[in-house]
Formats: structure tokens, sequence, C-alpha cells
């Protein structure tokens, strides 16, 4: 069952569904599940579209209306949301029970997996340099006109721009390096683990995360894995598990005692 969306809410899958759906009947919304002025105003022209109360809050009525316009293309988003079935997968998978996935997901994730019909990915220019010398190219030989996906060094000076323009701009040089060099998904995990977390390729590991939010998770359960966390997470040694997933800064944004306060709220 849908929620009562309105100004503000936190039901952040919800409105990302509401949003992409709106966009489907004329809107222009980035679907960021941020329930601002914009998509109030998109949802009162929609109710005043299809005859119902202009209000901007959506309810039963206008979920049951965007149902029927869109059937289609309502399943296939709703689908690709992280769902409890997902997180039970996991859990079972990992050997701790579903508090512990939950308290994970909610302080680890970024919450959304996907923007409009895309997994969220930050592309790493940096990165970039490195995987074309991995595949045995010279990167300084692709650099003029690049700059702005290309640089020995990091810097978030290109963070504001579209991160999908520029993968298409550095997929242009080289596929496998692009896909490898952004971060994706729920999870942000970097492209270059593919083959530590027994994906066949790089473009195995997209189509994944194309898929849905619930591919996005397990390929986190499989980094989990792989990088020997599941024995903090099995005793609930939170601060043991940040140390070696967010490195030696864990404290000062206090991973732990968030990962602590939301299993409490899971339990």
């Amino acid at each position: 069952m849908l929620s009562t969306l309105r100004k503000g809410t936190t039901k952040k899958d919800e409105v990302m569904l509401l949003q992409t759906l709106l966009n489907k009947s004329g809107c222009h919304l980035v679907a960021d599940g941020d329930f601002g002025n914009k998509t109030v105003e998109c949802v009162k022209e929609f109710q005043a579209q299809n005859g119902l109360l202009a209000d901007g809050i959506v309810g039963g009525k206008s979920w049951i209306t965007l149902q029927q316009k869109f059937p289609q293309h309502f399943e296939v988003v709703q689908s690709k949301f992280l769902s409890e079935e997902d997180i039970q997968k996991a859990a079972h998978k990992l050997g701790v029970n579903v508090a512990t996935v939950k308290a994970v997901y909610k302080v680890e994730s970024n919450g959304k997996g996907f923007v409009d019909d895309k997994p969220k990915i930050l592309f790493e220019g940096h990165i970039f340099w490195k995987q074309l010398k991995a595949h045995g190219l010279n990167p300084a030989n692709y650099q003029k006109g690049n700059e702005n996906i290309l640089h020995s060094a990091w810097t978030k000076a290109y963070y504001g721009q579209s991160q999908y323009d520029r993968l298409e701009k550095a997929k242009a040089i080289h596929q496998d390096s692009a896909n490898e060099s952004a971060s994706w998904g729920l999870f942000q995990i970097m492209g270059f683990h593919w083959k530590s977390l027994g994906y066949a390729s790089v473009q195995e590991f997209v189509d994944k995360m194309y898929e849905s939010e619930g591919e996005q998770l397990m390929a986190f359960v499989r980094f989990i894995e792989v990088n020997n966390l599941i024995r903090f997470l099995k005793v609930r040694d939170w601060a043991g598990f940040a140390r070696r997933y967010n490195g030696p800064g864990y404290k000062a944004n206090r991973y732990d005692e968030k990962m602590a306060q939301a299993y409490k709220q899971y339990s």
C-alpha cells in the first residue's frame, strides 16, 4: 500500500515513483525523492487535469489515477525500489538478522539508488586516469578537451556537472574504464570492484545496478563478504565495521553510534 504523500514527506522511494510518473504526464521534475514546491505544483496540475481535488496531496485517488494512466511504467519503476524481501534475502546471505541489515542500510546508503530511471552515479576523473593505464592506454594522450573527466589527482570540481554526461564522454574513450570509474547505486560501489565481487565483467555489474535497488544491495553484500566485514555485523560491533568500511574518520561522523541507534529502532 502506497503512502499518502505531501510536501516535506520523507518517503523518498515513493516520492521518486510519483515524480517519475508525473514526468510521464508532461512535468519536468528531477526524480530525487524531494517533495518540494515544484512537485506540489505538478501534483496539482495532474489532479486538475484528471478531475481530482487539486490540493497537492497524493492520496488513494491520485495513486489509482496514476496507476491507471501509466500501468506498465508504474510496475517497472516500483519494482526497482528496495523491498522487505530484498532486505530479508541480504540478511539470510550474511547470516544476520533483518534489523542489522536495515541499520547498515539506513546509515551507509545514500537513501536512493536511482535518479529518474538510471542508477545514481558519481564519476571520478582520477580513477578514470588509473583505469585507462590499467587497460594499457596512456591517459595523457586523451586529456586535451577532456579535462572535466580525466585528471591525475582527485578533485570535486566537476561534481556539479551531469554525471551521466561525463560518463558518456568517458565511454567514448574507453567504455570499460569509464564504467569502472563511476560509483554506483545505493552504496556508491566503484565499478572497478566488479571482478573482486564476482561479476563476469564490469558490464554485468552495471547491468545489475540498472536492474533494481535489490541488486545494488546484493553488490554491497558481496563487498561485505569479500572484505571480511561480516564478522563485525554478526556480533554488532558497529565501531569495528565502521572503522573498516568508512575509514579512520568514522568517529567524526558517528557512523557507529548511528548504526547502533538504528538497530535499536528496527529491533
